[in-house]
């Protein structure tokens, strides 16, 4: 397992498993099968209505649980000092836990859905800050924020976000936001890295995945694993939860790094924080 050290001192594995719609009984066996497989870092979010689901996999799975990192996310809804504690506590209730390892705003307030977005958001840190202090929340980040989002946030934080967790894949990887990112020691965590599935359509990811001797899916995730970014592949399926693990034992050379780098616009989500409520 490769580690990336976070600002402010701890360590995250570089990848995690994600498990945005898996829910239930197929929730409970993905999660379980991904810590047997050796993942240590879980992603799961309010949102995603599958919190139970990852709470019980922990208990089950039989590892000791300061050995693996939780995250789960607020969502855009609940932006606001009590709001946010509230949602925490639903939150840490649902996991059945003590502590939460990652805690994320989800997306960030804009004009669009509150009157002083800028207010909102920093409100929710202020109390995700105090959450840190009171020993309930070990690391704190956001997702899906840009710049524009970001300055206002470091302006006014006590303690600096050590994640920003965006969609990052081929063909829509944000390059100027990742170089922001990075200058501000702001790890970069990708999720859809797989694009919504369009990267096995690619003759030129297929060309290079054939060089190595390794799958599409895996020439993916070692990809953003060389753009010193954090991945959570996500699967249902057990020979793909471990096969998505397998990515440390080869290197892409910088050629097959900078085609990937430039390939066109594939499995865009639509989704941007100043479209919500809408979609572009």
């Amino acid at each position: 397992m490769k580690y990336y050290q976070l600002n402010n001192g701890n360590k995250i594995p570089a990848i995690g498993f994600g498990t945005y719609k898996a829910q239930e009984d197929e929730g409970i066996a993905a999660v379980k099968k991904a810590i047997e497989t050796g993942y240590r870092l879980i992603d799961t979010a309010a949102k995603y209505e599958n919190e139970e689901a990852v709470g019980k996999a922990i208990k089950q799975s039989g590892i000791a649980r300061e050995e693996l990192m939780i995250t789960t996310k607020l969502w855009r809804e609940n932006l606001g000092y009590e709001s946010t504690k509230k949602a925490f506590e639903t939150s840490l209730a649902k996991l059945d836990l003590d502590y939460i390892d990652l805690y994320l705003i989800h997306w960030p307030a804009n004009a669009k859905n509150y009157e002083n977005w800028q207010k909102a958001n920093n409100d929710s840190w202020r109390a995700m800050e105090e959450l840190v202090k009171e020993g309930k929340i070990k690391n704190i980040g956001v997702s899906n924020f840009w710049p524009e989002h970001l300055e206002p946030l470091l302006e006014a934080a006590e303690i600096k976000p050590v994640i920003n967790q965006i969609e990052f894949h081929p063909g829509y990887w944000q390059p100027e936001l990742t170089r922001y990112c990075k200058e501000k020691n702001i790890l970069i965590e990708a999720w859809s890295p797989l694009a919504r599935g369009k990267v096995f359509e690619s003759e030129e990811i297929k060309a290079i995945a054939k060089k190595y001797n390794k799958s599409v899916a895996q020439i993916c995730l070692r990809w953003i694993l060389e753009h010193n970014a954090l991945v959570i592949p996500k699967s249902s399926t057990p020979e793909r939860i471990e096969h998505n693990f397998d990515i440390f034992d080869f290197q892409l050379n910088a050629e097959d790094i900078k085609t990937i780098d430039n390939l066109p616009q594939m499995g865009f989500s639509g989704e941007l924080p100043n479209h919500w409520p809408d979609r572009v």
